[in-house]
């Protein structure tokens, strides 16, 4: 958890998976997650990124799980979460919840998320 990552290096692979670079979120989002972590290749290139966050107490939430196009599929993504997961719980995070696009929910399920009714408020701004 929490490996070194350049501050570029997430906003592309945000852009890679058709992502909004949101490259003002970084560094910002290292310094206020709990945790993150990364894959990188046999190059050393980041080809998996997902984090974190929550007051730190019991409930957190997990954000931008992402897989760069050409290694989806291949177990990386799962094995990602399912880390975070085991990660939250060394924390004391004992609730995780993740917002995601139905076309993801088999992904998710095989993470070890049970799906549920819930809302998602976005600013207009």
């Amino acid at each position: 958890m929490n490996i070194p990552i350049s501050n570029n290096e997430v906003p592309e692979l945000r852009e890679l998976v058709g992502w909004g670079r949101r490259e003002e979120d970084y560094p910002a989002l290292f310094e206020r997650c709990n945790f993150w972590g990364g894959v990188r290749d046999k190059n050393n290139k980041l080809i998996a990124f997902g984090y974190v966050c929550g007051m730190g107490l019991e409930h957190g939430y997990m954000e931008d799980i992402i897989v760069h196009p050409e290694y989806q599929g291949q177990g990386i993504g799962v094995d990602l979460v399912k880390e975070l997961l085991r990660e939250s719980e060394r924390f004391g995070i004992g609730i995780v919840s993740v917002t995601y696009e139905t076309n993801k929910t088999n992904f998710y399920t095989k993470c070890g998320f049970t799906t549920g009714s819930g809302g998602v408020w976005k600013s207009s701004t």
